[in-house]
């Protein structure tokens, strides 16, 4: 802990304000995150989270595109605001907001209205009139993911390119029924939200873009493990009423494609040795829910749903 803590200092030290913080200043507790070192450092004038980027992350996240794209997210009221950020280096402070609570997907399911919240704070990142840096192409990244891959020594799980020609169809369709692209999170796992009880708050902008907004919902409707129920609650506080047959498809495509392109991410991770996780279960596990999902009877009449849609 003794390293984490001086680097922790250290970055500390770049911050207004901060420039003469010592150790004995301050109270740091190590926070979650698969890839980065986060920590909650206390101090008498206020509290403050300091990301540590994980080695080898400089390979897939450009950290300028990361600090736009938060600072504009804090613009539109769902995130903390970054005191100071290094573009190079990925060392990124933020204020940290109190009284909250990291969501899982078991506290998803326990703390009452959470779906809700959670629709309510991605509505309002959607519709701010913000625009994010990057664009988020989802086939394209599987495509570079792919590309990333063949150049490490790791195998893709049986039958992961015959799952990517059966997703050729939903990418056409996609493609001739595009959404408008708005700013979006693009990677909402749950330790992402916080929760005050009244609020939901979003961090952790490394992978946002502009994208296709469902592309949000049916991934964290994945990485919460919401049931029906939870997820038509999420649905109804994003859209203000019970989503279209259209609205809901889309949602489910996305619920599949989430799985097909972190699976690849798994293996990247793996590759890379990241000791964060067991990455070969964590990419089987996706795999085998994504095909799951894609050969259930009704998966083909959610994409007829989104292909018969006529855009206004």
């Amino acid at each position: 802990m003794h390293k984490h803590t001086n680097n922790v200092i250290s970055a500390l030290g770049n911050a207004p304000g901060f420039e003469t913080i010592k150790a004995e200043d301050c109270k740091i507790t190590r926070l979650g995150g698969m890839t980065n070192l986060v920590h909650l450092v206390e101090t008498k004038d206020a509290n403050i989270v300091v990301r540590i980027p994980g080695e080898g992350t400089e390979d897939y996240i450009n950290r300028a595109t990361e600090l736009t794209n938060a600072t504009a997210a804090w613009r539109a009221g769902i995130s903390p605001e970054v005191i100071w950020a290094d573009v190079k280096t990925g060392v990124m402070i933020s204020r940290a907001i109190d009284g909250i609570e990291t969501m899982t997907p078991a506290l998803f399911s326990t703390r009452l209205g959470s779906p809700t919240r959670a629709g309510e704070a991605l509505a309002k990142l959607h519709n701010s009139g913000e625009t994010f840096d990057f664009r988020f192409e989802l086939f394209t990244m599987i495509a570079d993911y792919l590309k990333v891959l063949s150049t490490k020594d790791v195998e893709l799980p049986d039958g992961y390119h015959d799952i990517v020609k059966a997703a050729n169809p939903v990418k056409e369709v996609l493609e001739a029924n595009p959404m408008p692209p708005a700013p979006c999170h693009c990677d909402p796992l749950c330790e992402n939200f916080l929760d005050d009880g009244k609020s939901m708050w979003i961090v952790d902008w490394e992978y946002s873009g502009m994208n296709d907004p469902l592309w949000d919902l049916g991934d964290l409707s994945v990485e919460a493990g919401m049931n029906e129920s939870q997820e038509a609650e999420l649905l109804s506080a994003y859209f203000g009423d019970k989503p279209t047959a259209a609205q809901k498809g889309r949602v489910i495509i996305y619920k599949a494609m989430c799985d097909l392109l972190w699976t690849l991410w798994g293996l990247i991770q793996l590759a890379d040795g990241n000791p964060a996780d067991d990455f070969w279960v964590y990419a089987k596990e996706r795999f085998e829910r994504c095909k799951a999902l894609m050969q259930k009877k009704d998966f083909d009449e959610h994409v007829a749903a989104v292909k018969e849609s006529v855009l206004d």
